[in-house]
């Protein structure tokens, strides 16, 4: 019998061993309510809500309302702020010419999908249509219409001047600002802009940033931090269970021992769950993302690495079929990846109608068929050496990045399920076209080297670059084009449309969590820098204040 010659991948091995993952302790774990950390946070949370109530002047509220959410606790005040942005909405009144407060005021509008039009800005215009000069010289309102621009859409050319204005000239004055902390913040700021930055990890560096400045309220300091830490403290005891000998999901399906060749990232598929859908009462919604995400990352290896395209014909036919009894004719490695795969959808859809009453099996066997016949599609690419336009590759690509399933994953464990949304969801419209191209091209400017290396279907930056005869530089560039164009789109058709209740924002995630992972390169196939220290920061490491 011909020996199959296997091609490896070479990952490095996760840092996040069960031992290690079963020794974090956090002394903010809430065993039951009316503790004394519960009881703490509910008195912060009272003395804010006074502190909202008393905030009367609109540049004070939007300053209170911006520090409240950049901190993580905008999720405690949803009606109070909502109540103060419709009243500030209504009454429409603009400083004009104070570049931080139409900036600020616009950001915040647009955030909560208020329809504000750029021209609000066009007081701060010249008569040829150009920012003022004699802005350049207010550094904090440079930040605050830098942070504003990245909340528009297609077609806003002033938001586009704004950008383009805040951005030159914050970075070319950056080394020249004298004051430490408003270096930091601009140099922050310049790094990932706000809109697109992931909350938690956000709020983290935020607390320190603003306990540290003139105008800090200590009670809204003091219940970030405790809040920070109690979150923390039940993201902590989700990946704990996760990874525990007695709940024992991962190791029951023999997948680590049995598939060796493939990428084990129990806890950065938590993590990538974690920023996906961060809100502590939707421990469930992270479960069940995390167990999807270590399937996906292991058929994704299967596809690109491991499996001859005879297997992987097989395998695809198997998953379509969703048969336990046509595993004969697969080998044993995918025999055990389908029966995992298999089970732990099953489950999951007992669950949901279990608990809504809605049969969702035959929706999670599309998306994964959907799924693998994209993976099946770019195998035959590789191994015929086919190198497609970057239009096809791109039709192919965003749903062989897994974005349409965990999107749909995602919907059904946060929201009440509805058939008329699921019908329109099913059309996949922006709400889950945009965020899964993000994700796409995200992974694709990270990761796209390495595979090349090591042979793997070519990516849109190589795609483009055939197509074009440009450089990787300009097809990077390119890239980085497409990847603003649909963050606009997310903007226009999640944000301010708003089409489907109570998703839009974890839609939104999805694109938050893709730049973030993929910010420094691999961050999920090389995750022991950037990615390592933002899990200690979520789960392992609270923030220190003094014994309540």
């Amino acid at each position: 019998m011909e020996k199959v010659i296997r091609r490896s991948a070479n990952y490095q091995a996760s840092v996040w061993d069960d031992d290690y993952i079963q020794s974090f302790e956090s002394p903010y774990t809430v065993v039951k309510p009316g503790e004394k950390y519960v009881r703490e946070a509910e008195k912060l949370k009272d003395l804010v809500r006074i502190l909202i109530h008393i905030t009367e002047d609109e540049l004070d509220q939007l300053h209170l309302i911006d520090n409240v959410t950049r901190l993580g606790l905008s999720g405690h005040f949803k009606d109070q702020i909502a109540k103060m942005l419709e009243k500030i909405y209504e009454a429409q009144e603009w400083l004009e010419k104070d570049l931080h407060f139409t900036s600020l005021k616009f950001r915040l509008l647009r955030q909560h999908g208020y329809h504000v039009p750029q021209e609000v800005f066009c007081s701060l215009m010249d008569e040829e249509s150009n920012f003022k000069a004699s802005l350049c010289e207010d550094m904090r309102g440079l930040v605050s219409l830098y942070e504003a621009s990245y909340l528009s859409v297609e077609g806003e050319n002033v938001m586009d001047l704004a950008k383009n204005f805040s951005l030159n000239h914050l970075a070319r004055r950056l080394e020249q600002i004298s004051e430490p902390r408003l270096r930091e913040q601009v140099r922050h700021a310049l790094e990932v802009p706000l809109h697109w930055r992931l909350q938690k990890l956000e709020a983290r560096w935020f607390i320190q940033a603003y306990e540290n400045t003139s105008e800090a309220n200590l009670t809204l300091v003091e219940l970030a931090k405790l809040d920070y830490n109690m979150v923390q403290a039940t993201y902590q005891q989700e990946l704990k269970l996760l990874s525990s000998y007695d709940f024992s999901w991962y190791r029951e399906t023999g997948l680590p021992e049995k598939l060796g060749f493939a990428r084990h990232r129990l806890a950065e598929c938590f993590l990538w769950a974690l920023g996906f859908v961060p809100e502590p009462h939707l421990g469930y919604s992270r479960e069940i993302l995390s167990k999807i995400a270590v399937m996906i990352t292991i058929i994704d290896d299967i596809y690109d690495v491991y499996g001859t395209l005879e297997e992987l014909q097989l395998f695809t036919h198997t998953i379509e079929k969703w048969d336990i009894n046509s595993l004969d004719s697969l080998p044993e490695y995918m025999k055990i990846c389908f029966l995992a795969l298999f089970n732990s959808v099953n489950e999951f859809a007992y669950h949901i109608l279990r608990d809504q009453g809605f049969n969702v099996i035959s929706n999670l066997r599309k998306l994964w068929a959907e799924l693998c016949r994209a993976y099946y599609l770019e195998a035959t690419w590789f191994h015929s050496g086919y190198v497609p336009t970057t239009n096809e590759y791109l039709n192919t690509a965003w749903i062989s990045i897994s974005g349409p399933l965990v999107l749909f994953c995602v919907y059904f464990t946060t929201n009440p399920i509805s058939k008329k949304e699921l019908k329109s969801l099913e059309q996949y419209p922006g709400i889950i076209r945009w965020p899964a191209t993000v994700l796409r091209l995200a992974d694709d400017l990270a990761t796209s080297s390495d595979e090349m290396k090591r042979g793997d279907v070519p990516k849109s930056i190589q795609c483009y670059m055939k197509e074009t005869g440009c450089s990787e530089e300009d097809a990077r560039k390119h890239i980085n084009q497409l990847i603003d164009t649909a963050l606009k789109r997310m903007n226009k058709e999640i944000l301010m449309e708003n089409p489907i209740k109570n998703f839009g924002q974890t839609a939104m995630n999805l694109g938050r969590i893709s730049l973030c992972m993929y910010q420094h390169g691999d961050g999920f196939g090389l995750p022991h820098s950037e990615t390592k220290k933002n899990l200690v920061s979520l789960v392992v490491q609270p923030i220190h204040m003094p014994q309540l």
